[in-house]
């Protein structure tokens, strides 16, 4: 399938961006983690258009999605993930096979791989009290529910509360959907083994008990579940 892809990929580069300087296929389709629904991520490089943008399509069989950038808006884009924590553009150039300008596109992938190096930013203290604060109100949420549905959405809310907290909190990159979990897996095999324990097992029978033991061990470096005590943004002023 990778073999194909990239053939499709490289007919689909010359034929809809003829002018383009430089392109790489990037996505499931170069991990080898391919399904029947995959597409193909593209990244275009045109020097020539002021603004970056993106499309979909249909072509040779492959549902397409391609992120056209100019010369400089891809840092951009490389700013705004790195921000919130989700590399994704830095990541699919990283990962991504040269389609066409390979001498251009061996610039753009150095300073993707030192981005990803670099990991985000440090959470401050402030902010890591912030978040347990927010994921022990979550957790407690959960172990109050009395509705299924209430409880399904609420451990989808934590799940996300969790995941971000762990990576964040040692400086690796974060994921969404999907991402999630490959995030976790990347960094700790272990944690993410016992995250997906957890949350399946409350799936299935609505049992807490490995979710709140996950809420407690993941937050117990920093000082455990927070509630009593906990302030923000109140004045000190008489």
């Amino acid at each position: 399938m990778k073999e194909q892809a990239f053939l499709d990929a490289k007919k689909i580069v010359e034929e809809r961006y003829p002018n383009s300087q430089a392109a790489i296929l990037a996505g499931s389709v170069v991990r080898y983690e391919a399904t029947e629904t995959s597409d193909l991520d593209i990244v275009v490089f045109d020097f020539s258009i002021a603004n970056s943008y993106r499309e979909s399509f249909f072509s040779l069989n492959w549902p397409v999605e391609v992120f056209v950038h100019n010369q400089t808006s891809y840092r951009e884009f490389f700013n705004e993930d790195c921000k919130k924590g989700i590399p994704s553009l830095p990541r699919m150039i990283v990962e991504g096979m040269p389609l066409k300008g390979a001498k251009h596109i061996h610039s753009i992938k150095e300073e993707a791989a030192n981005r990803l190096a670099e990991g985000p930013e440090v959470w401050n203290e402030e902010t890591i009290q912030l978040k347990r604060y927010f994921i022990t109100d979550t957790a407690e949420d959960i172990k109050g529910a009395t509705h299924r549905a209430e409880g399904i959405f609420t451990a989808n809310l934590l799940a996300d509360q969790l995941h971000e907290f762990y990576l964040r909190t040692n400086q690796q990159w974060i994921g969404k959907g999907k991402w999630v979990i490959r995030s976790l897996k990347l960094y700790d095999e272990d944690f993410a083994k016992q995250f997906t324990r957890a949350f399946d097992q409350f799936y299935r029978t609505g049992e807490t008990e490995e979710i709140e033991k996950l809420v407690e061990s993941t937050l117990e470096p920093f000082g455990g579940p927070l509630f009593d005590g906990f302030s923000v943004g109140k004045s000190n002023d008489i």
